[in-house]
C-alpha cells in the first residue's frame, strides 16, 4: 500500500501542505481529491479544503477555464436566483465541513462562492468530496470530463 503523501506528491509535483486525508477516490484507484487542514502547520489560515489532485483532471478542468466556462456560470449566476440559491447552499456546506474540522471565523469558501466563479478546479473537488447535487456547478464541471481515471493510475508510485 502506497503512502497518501508519496501519492499527493507525485500528483502535485510538490509535497502537500496542512494534508489531513483523501476526500475522493478516482476510478483508478488512486485519490484525486485531497482533504487540506483549514489552517497549515505554520498557523496560515488555508481556506481551500479540497484540492484537486489528479493531474489528468486538473488539466482537463484547466481547459474548460480556458474556454471561457467561468465567465458563462458567472453569468447565469447573477441571471438565475435559484442557480445562486443553491450556490449558496454549496458555499455554506463547504464552510460547515471546513469548520467542522476547525473553524477559522473567516466566511471564504473556495473558487468564487457564493457570488461568483473563480476555480473550476475547487468546485469540481468539493462537487466529488461532497458528492452529486450539493455543488451544482461543481456538478455540471463533473458532466464535461471524461473519466480521468479509465486509462489508470495518472502517477506512478512504488
Amino acid at each position: 500500500m502506497t503512502d497518501l503523501t508519496t501519492v499527493a506528491t507525485a500528483q502535485l509535483g510538490r509535497p502537500p501542505r496542512g494534508l489531513r486525508g483523501a476526500a475522493h477516490t478516482c476510478s483508478c484507484g488512486l485519490p484525486d481529491v485531497l482533504e487540506t487542514a483549514p489552517r497549515l502547520p505554520d498557523g496560515e489560515p488555508f481556506p481551500t479544503f479540497y484540492w484537486l489532485s489528479c493531474p489528468r483532471a486538473s488539466s482537463a478542468i484547466g481547459r474548460l477555464e480556458g474556454s471561457g466556462l467561468m465567465r458563462e456560470m458567472s453569468r447565469r449566476l447573477h441571471a438565475d436566483p435559484d442557480l445562486a440559491a443553491a450556490y449558496r447552499a454549496a458555499h455554506d456546506d463547504y464552510l460547515r465541513r471546513r469548520d467542522a474540522v476547525e473553524p477559522l471565523g473567516i466566511g471564504v469558501s473556495a473558487g468564487g462562492m457564493p457570488d461568483r466563479v473563480k476555480c473550476l478546479h475547487v468546485l469540481a473537488a468539493h462537487a466529488l468530496a461532497a458528492g452529486r447535487g450539493v455543488n451544482p456547478l461543481g456538478d455540471e464541471v463533473l458532466d464535461l470530463l471524461p473519466d480521468w481515471g479509465a486509462r489508470g493510475p495518472c502517477v506512478e508510485v512504488s
